[in-house]
């Protein structure tokens, strides 16, 4: 594949739709600014409205040509999942890639469905919204469901007897690295389905190596260790744009494979341009990836169907 992938080798994308959640600010703008400028009918879903609606018009005075469809969904209420996925399939016969790209990190506190937050809107809310989406995926040729990850997977670990720091524990990040984790056991395991009940579609993962965020302002919390963190971040990050870049090409670029995970190609995968990359060896453990599949299925009551299994002989 080729290692200096940039915008300019966005295809064209008239015809396609796409969804983008979290995309009125950070990466999934960047996203919905791009692809959308590449043709795509690009649904940017969000929680607050107006400032999607702010999001689209910035965009569109740059590119007055991109469709953009701005739509409310909340991934931290199930209500508005299913508001969200009703409305869109009255709109839309077809959708070709779903980009779950929201997250989100925060003190402990819980979802109106009482999940912790993060694990509720990062993993289980993306969850539902897929599986609710599973017809118009199965239906759209050559579809793709892409998952945003971080390299802070690396430090998550799959704790089912305390999944939502139910027995205490909580700490800001540990909860945030178990999402990034679950995240993608979450798109491996859908690979495997795809490919199980021979659908034509693919799960796909990316990661925006490390890119400008607030993540530090909730974990550092004495003023001179956050003064030396922002130095940090500025000599180590990349910008929100370049950031994008990965899920840009995870969702797009028509030599991606089911399974694949990119991200930057530099020093640690800071920074740089996007590329096949490699998780850890929990991010591939089958038994969690079942048990999790199984868990979420309990906690949103959703259950995919992909219909028959494909046959072997």
């Amino acid at each position: 594949m080729k290692p200096r992938w940039t915008f300019d080798d966005i295809p064209d994308l008239s015809g396609k739709t796409i969804i983008v959640t979290g995309s009125n600010s950070g990466l999934g703008f960047e996203a919905v600014k791009y692809l959308s400028a590449k043709g795509a009918q690009t649904i940017l879903a969000c929680r607050n409205i107006k400032n999607g609606e702010s999001a689209k018009e910035q965009i569109q005075e740059e590119h007055p040509n991109a469709q953009i469809d701005v739509m409310n969904l909340d991934l931290a209420d199930l209500e508005s999942i299913h508001s969200f996925v009703k409305k869109f399939n009255e709109k839309y016969s077809k959708l070709d890639v779903l980009l779950n790209n929201a997250g989100i990190v925060c003190p402990y506190k819980k979802t109106k469905d009482g999940f912790e937050m993060q694990i509720g809107t990062n993993h289980l809310g993306h969850f539902a919204l897929t599986g609710l989406l599973s017809h118009r995926l199965k239906n759209s040729k050559g579809s793709r469901v892409v998952n945003v990850s971080s390299i802070g997977h690396k430090s998550g670990k799959m704790n089912f007897d305390n999944f939502m720091f139910e027995n205490g524990g909580y700490s800001i990040f540990k909860s945030y690295a178990n999402t990034k984790l679950a995240n993608l056991l979450f798109t491996y395991e859908l690979q495997r389905r795809f490919e199980k009940f021979n659908v034509d579609c693919i799960a796909v993962a990316a990661h925006p190596g490390v890119a400008k965020s607030n993540l530090s302002k909730y974990i550092i919390k004495k003023p001179l260790y956050k003064i030396g963190m922002a130095i940090a971040n500025s000599m180590m990050s990349q910008s929100t744009l370049m950031g994008a870049l990965s899920e840009i090409r995870a969702s797009v670029d028509p030599l991606v494979k089911g399974g694949d995970y990119f991200g930057p190609g530099g020093f640690q995968e800071w920074r740089g341009y996007p590329v096949k990359v490699k998780s850890n060896k929990e991010s591939h453990n089958l038994k969690n990836a079942e048990k999790l599949w199984k868990v979420s299925e309990k906690l949103t009551k959703i259950n995919y169907d992909f219909g028959e299994e494909r046959n072997e002989n």
